[in-house]
Order: C-alpha cells, then sequence, then structure tokens
C-alpha cells in the first residue's frame, strides 16, 4: 500500500452506510443469539438463522419509520442488510449466476416480514407471524413458540421506548 492510498483511507469520511455497521452487527449478533435455538427452537441452520436477522431487521426498521429521522438510514440498513445477505450466498457457493435470484427472494421475505410484523399489534398477532414466519408453520412446540414470540414482543417494546439516537449507534435491547 502506498502513501497517498494509508492517508486517504486515514482521513476519507465514513459513508452514510458505513455509520450503520454497527446497528447492523447489533442485529446479526441479536439474531445469533444461542437462546433463540437452544431454548426456542428456532432451528439452527441458513434458514432459521436468516428467519432470526430478518425478523429483527424488520423490527429496527419498523422503528426506523417512526421518526422523520429514520427515514434515511432505514433505506441505509436495507442496503447493509442486502449487501450481507449477497456476500453470504457467495461465501456458501451460491454462483454468481443465481445470487441475484436468491437475494431477490430474501428481500421478498423482508418485505413481508415488515408487513406482516407492521400488522401485528398484539402478542396473539406477533405469534401468528412467529410461527409462519420463523417457524415456517412449524413451531417445535408451544412453550418454545412462546418463548420467541415473548422474546421479540419485549425487544419490540424496548426498541420503541429507545431514542433514535442510540438505536442508530446499534444500541439495542438486551436479547436474553
Amino acid at each position: 500500500m502506498n502513501a497517498l492510498s494509508l492517508i486517504s483511507r486515514l482521513f476519507r469520511a465514513a459513508s452514510p452506510r458505513e455509520t450503520l455497521d454497527p446497528l447492523y452487527r447489533a442485529i446479526v449478533a441479536a439474531g445469533r443469539d444461542p437462546g433463540w435455538y437452544r431454548d426456542g427452537g428456532v432451528p439452527d441452520t441458513i434458514d432459521g438463522r436468516f428467519d432470526m436477522i430478518a425478523a429483527l431487521t424488520a423490527l429496527v426498521l419498523l422503528r426506523l419509520e417512526t421518526e422523520e429521522a429514520g427515514r434515511q438510514p432505514s433505506v441505509l440498513l436495507t442496503e447493509l442488510f442486502i449487501a450481507d445477505m449477497d456476500s453470504s450466498l457467495r461465501q456458501i457457493g451460491i454462483g454468481d449466476y443465481v445470487v441475484g435470484k436468491h437475494v431477490g427472494r430474501m428481500m421478498g421475505a423482508l418485505g413481508g416480514r415488515l408487513a406482516a410484523l407492521r400488522e401485528a399489534g398484539d402478542r396473539a398477532a406477533l405469534t401468528a407471524v412467529v410461527e409462519r414466519n420463523i417457524f415456517r408453520g412449524e413451531a417445535p412446540s408451544p412453550e418454545a413458540l412462546a418463548l420467541v414470540s415473548a422474546r421479540l414482543d419485549a425487544f419490540r417494546t424496548e426498541l420503541a421506548a429507545k431514542p433514535l439516537d442510540q438505536v442508530l449507534a446499534g444500541t439495542l435491547p438486551d436479547h436474553d
């Protein structure tokens, strides 16, 4: 690396999307929490992990849309989600030719979760969304379904109470 390249990397301003990296990393960390899989019975598979990250991303996007100042960050967060899904697909060996189709389906899934979670005003409605979107219609047990629903409901409630600047900085509710 030459000196000019090093200097430009040190002094360049972070892109607006990069400023949301801590938030996206926090969402992914929350989605990878072993409790979802161990205690909640979410399948510990690529699809199960996608479902958890998509659900949490959707809840954060819904929180961001509640304030005018959250609108642009919600677009950037969605872009980070897309870039991560694209990269993940490539890492597991999905070829360039079909990555776009897979990413398109993942975006459709995120959009579906956004719509479903936006409409899920109470715990019963949220439980139905969880069963359909996280367990894909086959919850492992009523207790597991109740646990995942309760945790997502608590996450949603606590997220709504957090100031926008804290959310944007990646300070999410504890996911225990």
